[in-house]
């Protein structure tokens, strides 16, 4: 056999072999899909919109433009730390109300689940819940606000709550775990230090309620710190600064 046959076999072998299929993967070894990007919204800034079915009909985040809202979900309807936390926010919704503040639910069940339930807290408990409940059966909202967390469940929301500003600007978030109900006169305080806060440029210490000394940022030049001493203050160290706001 010449060279110029060795020469035509191996070419032909080559070809043959570029264009034989490759061999398919079993199925354990297939990409996997790519998993939903987990994210949480941030402090100070706008709040992620939304247009949702409730039970008092849709509701938007500009519904509540020009008031402050506080957006909670809990895991799921008819389970008993959740009912604990419905009753607790609805009798305490007369003093959200007061300081301009509206209540909105939320959790990953259907308008019929949520009318069933509201139902029985007002039969067997005696309370009526006077705020509607977001239908998140998408998980939309819930993915938004970062209210799914994977290591507790990929189906249900934790006990997550957002205050966000009449501006629609979020304000503050507390997530609590699904086997620990909230303090809801903690949130109501909350709100309450927020409003504070922002209408005074002031910030507000541990436990503070209404009527409480509030606290003064500490100053930031030298000529501010020569004059703390002087600003009639309830000054404790140059950093440490209280007042009253009557």
């Amino acid at each position: 056999m010449s060279c110029t046959d060795s020469n035509v076999n191996v070419a032909a072998s080559a070809t043959a072999t570029a264009a034989a299929p490759a061999p398919a993967l079993p199925p354990s070894a297939a990409a996997a899909p790519a998993a939903r990007a987990f994210s949480l919204p941030r402090i100070n800034e706008p709040a992620p919109a939304f247009h949702a079915k409730t039970t008092f009909g849709d509701r938007s985040l500009e519904d509540y433009r020009g008031k402050w809202l506080v957006l909670f979900s809990h895991p799921a309807d008819f389970t008993p730390v959740c009912t604990t936390e419905f009753t607790a926010f609805a009798k305490a919704s007369a003093d959200f109300a007061a300081i301009n503040c509206e209540l909105l639910g939320l959790s990953i069940d259907s308008i019929y689940s949520h009318l069933a339930w509201v139902e029985n807290i007002k039969h067997r408990f005696g309370v009526e819940i006077p705020f509607p409940i977001i239908e998140d059966l998408s998980m939309d909202v819930a993915r938004a606000y970062g209210m799914i967390h994977p290591g507790a469940s990929d189906i249900s929301a934790v006990r997550a709550t957002f205050i966000i500003d009449p501006n629609g600007t979020l304000r503050a978030m507390v997530y609590y775990p699904m086997t620990n109900g909230r303090s809801v006169a903690e949130i109501l305080r909350l709100v309450r230090g927020l409003q504070t806060s922002l209408a005074n440029g002031v910030a507000t210490p541990e436990g503070w309620q209404p009527g409480d000394k509030v606290l003064v940022g500490a100053p930031k030049t030298v000529k501010e710190l020569n004059a703390r001493l002087q600003e009639g203050l309830e000054t404790t160290d140059w950093y440490f600064s209280m007042k009253s706001l009557g």
